[in-house]
């Protein structure tokens, strides 16, 4: 019997330091603390399940709401409402870290809490209300999940920056965010399969209550983090005036330049941004299953990226790659003008899908190089809030445009404006010399 055992316990600890290597991003892991090990296993396991549920909610949310008779009015009403939330909920957020430094606590009852009790609320909608009433109450019900969702940002990125080493970020995320687009890509695909066999709306209903329970295993994951003692202690509560805000931001002349040229950056993003999927139905003529495809490639494109992007940020910066792949993106929306069947998206969304998964690790570890200890959360939120606004501007430019000069329009000021973005980027965007020292 010990000759049997013997063998089995060897391939379980076996296999369980390979599953927390896999989790801490690689071996390199190895050199750290066991308490940063530790953070470092349960943030990852925390994102695969996030981005399964979260994958879920974004890609059938819409969905759901034309079944319980949504008009699409009504769905871009949800999507402005959701972006006001962000908006409004951002800094107060920020206020709450700087107040009583409680960031996992905030986190986890948050967005980890309430917006993903919120899911379960939604599956019984179409059981307590019908026809306009139950259209609106599902709206609230998004609105409410996604302000608190954006609530508890601040938070989350100032103990993010915490809890992952400075020096290792980029090896880290890349392992990070490659199990999350993975764990993206399948739940995306199995539940769509899933909802079509079931039917609407017992279909979509299941679809978020398996959201809500993967939510739950994130939660429970992120709750196991040991929340690290901030290099400074969070501001004595109190009333700032406008003149000491405005101060303190001019003290940060980089995280300036950067949110400014943010602003430019997801304007012009946004400018076609809401318009590829109709562009693939109306002109292209592709169907649902193509466009779905089209999503995996692009998920799928940037699993190989990440790993490269995120050695090079380790040995170049974060400012460099997000220098090289933020002069390379304003090619896609261009590539997008010479498109003429729907097999033409998939190239495209090949490129895109490798370049936006280094300019989106990269964009990340630069903003927390740029953002200082003490005010982190509120330096988040604020970067955050430009990000929300430029979006919803861009996309109310769109929306002008696309009615009298068409598709190709929106493709090529959108592929000008993130040119002149990038160019921006390169001029008035400095490296933080904290970065260079580390």
């Amino acid at each position: 019997m010990s000759d049997l055992i013997r063998p089995l316990r060897w391939a379980w600890r076996r296999l369980k330091r390979d599953a927390v290597q896999l989790s801490l991003g690689g071996r390199w892991a190895n050199q750290l603390p066991y308490a940063v090990q530790h953070n470092l296993s349960w943030f990852w396991l925390d994102g695969l399940f996030a981005i399964a549920s979260d994958n879920i909610v974004i890609t059938y949310m819409t969905l759901f709401l034309l079944a319980l008779g949504a008009s699409p009015a009504q769905v871009g009403l949800q999507s402005a409402l959701s972006s006001l939330s962000a908006a409004l909920l951002l800094f107060p957020g920020a206020m709450l870290v700087e107040r009583f430094g409680r960031r996992k606590l905030i986190t986890v009852l948050s967005g980890g809490g309430v917006s993903r009790i919120v899911l379960l609320l939604l599956t019984l909608t179409p059981m307590l209300l019908a026809g306009p009433a139950g259209v609106y109450l599902a709206i609230a019900l998004v609105v409410i999940r996604d302000a608190f969702a954006n609530l508890s940002v601040p938070a989350w990125t100032a103990l993010t920056a915490d809890i992952v080493p400075l020096q290792w970020r980029g090896r880290y995320f890349a392992s990070r965010n490659t199990a999350m687009n993975m764990g993206g890509v399948v739940a995306t695909f199995l539940v769509g399969a899933f909802i079509t066999q079931v039917g609407s709306p017992a279909g979509f209903q299941l679809a978020l209550l398996l959201a809500f329970a993967l939510g739950l295993v994130s939660t429970y994951s992120f709750s196991h983090v040991r929340e690290p003692r901030p290099a400074a202690a969070p501001s004595a509560p109190g009333r700032e005036s406008l003149q000491t805000l405005l101060a303190d931001l001019r003290a940060q002349p980089g995280f300036l330049a950067l949110a400014g040229v943010t602003a430019v950056w997801n304007f012009s993003i946004n400018i076609a941004g809401p318009f590829f999927t109709p562009y693939m139905a109306e002109s292209l003529k592709a169907n649902a299953f193509e466009i779905g495809i089209f999503s995996i490639v692009t998920s799928v494109a940037s699993l190989p990226a990440l790993r490269l992007f995120g050695n090079l940020a380790d040995h170049w910066g974060p400012r460099r790659v997000q220098l090289v792949t933020g002069l390379l993106i304003p090619l896609v929306p261009w590539l997008w003008m010479l498109s003429r069947q729907p097999w033409h998206v998939i190239p495209i969304n090949a490129t895109a899908g490798f370049l936006w998964a280094g300019y989106n690790l990269a964009a990340f570890n630069f903003l927390l190089t740029l953002t200082p200890e003490p005010r982190r959360a509120r330096y988040s939120a604020l970067y955050q809030i430009v990000v929300t606004l430029s979006l919803a501007g861009g996309a109310v430019l769109g929306s002008v445009i696309v009615p009298h000069w068409g598709y190709y329009a929106v493709f090529f000021l959108s592929g000008l404006g993130r040119m002149v973005a990038a160019l921006l980027f390169v001029r008035f965007v400095p490296a933080p010399p904290s970065h260079a020292s580390a």
